[in-house]
């Protein structure tokens, strides 16, 4: 038996189980190799690796881990899980049936990427979520923003630290006047109409077709689609969940404990604020040395 399970191998899992290997805690990480940045093609904002591409980043990760002999990483699914702490129990995609006395669910979140022509292609380069991921590199140039309700007004302040240019896509959302009344006051255009097609030219530029509008082009386009979830191992073991702006989250305490002891959460999965490297790396380090010190004697 493992003394700890990580189901979800990316940035958060990989270093909970640093901190596990360290403390010569048994640990198996299960990963099916698909991180949520695996679209983009550089990591911002993470001391000692700014500007590297996150798979680079996973595979440095991975090699480093291998001088611990207690971690043992598996490329493959956890299809279920089931037990209470101290007996949990996996099962792989491969029939393979684990034992742990604690879980750390770190299996993140998939975006859910609108049905217009143009949005997956452009996705994690023309098209973008974070602006302390790619702000820098577009600074002062022309931005664009696909309006997803109310939480869209703070990222429009939020913005100004990179550009005075920006451009509000309403995309069938009903804005009211006063805050299109408070754009117009800061020469934001808000553009109306339903996005249909957004076409990449190069880099980070790209042109947002309307189908009431004319077409406008922008350096990069901001969007913040709806994540849900990359599996179900949580609704499984009924763990309690909190609703978000962009989708849902497990709720954690300080420790990073979910509402059944034994299992904690980390990453995007369970960090509905700030889905950054550097806070799931934080959080999982958090959830893997609240494990460890869980099961001391």
């Amino acid at each position: 038996m493992d003394d700890v399970i990580i189901i979800g191998g990316s940035f958060a899992g990989l270093a909970a189980a640093l901190q596990l290997g360290r403390a010569r805690r048994k640990v198996t990480v299960l990963d099916t190799g698909l991180p949520r940045n695996r679209f983009a093609g550089h990591s911002h904002g993470l001391l000692g690796h700014d500007h590297k591409p996150p798979l680079d980043i996973l595979a440095e990760a991975r090699q480093q881990l291998a001088r611990y002999p207690t971690i043992r990483l598996v490329n493959v699914r956890a299809e279920s899980v089931s037990g209470t702490i101290d007996d949990f129990s996996v099962l792989t995609g491969d029939g393979e049936s684990l034992g742990a006395r604690r879980l750390i669910l770190s299996y993140g979140v998939a975006d859910q990427i609108p049905d217009v022509p143009g949005f997956a292609e452009g996705w994690g380069t023309s098209i973008v979520p974070c602006p302390y991921c790619d702000g820098f590199e577009v600074a002062d140039q022309h931005w664009g923003l696909v309006w997803s309700g109310p939480q869209s007004r703070n990222y429009v302040r939020l913005y100004h630290d990179w550009t005075d240019t920006l451009t509000v896509f309403a995309d069938g959302h009903d804005i009211a006047p006063d805050i299109r009344a408070d754009l117009m006051r800061q020469n934001i255009p808000v553009v109306d109409g339903r996005i249909t097609k957004i076409a990449r030219h190069g880099g980070h530029s790209a042109t947002v077709k309307l189908d009431t509008a004319p077409d406008v082009a922008v350096d990069i386009l901001f969007a913040h689609p709806r994540n849900k979830p990359s599996a179900s191992l949580h609704d499984a073991m009924g763990l309690v969940t909190v609703n978000t702006p962009f989708g849902i989250a497990l709720k954690v305490d300080e420790r990073r404990e979910t509402s059944l002891p034994g299992i904690y959460a980390a990453g995007d999965l369970a960090n509905p604020q700030m889905a950054s490297v550097t806070t799931a790396i934080s959080h999982g380090a958090t959830a893997g040395i609240s494990a460890q010190q869980s099961m001391l004697v």
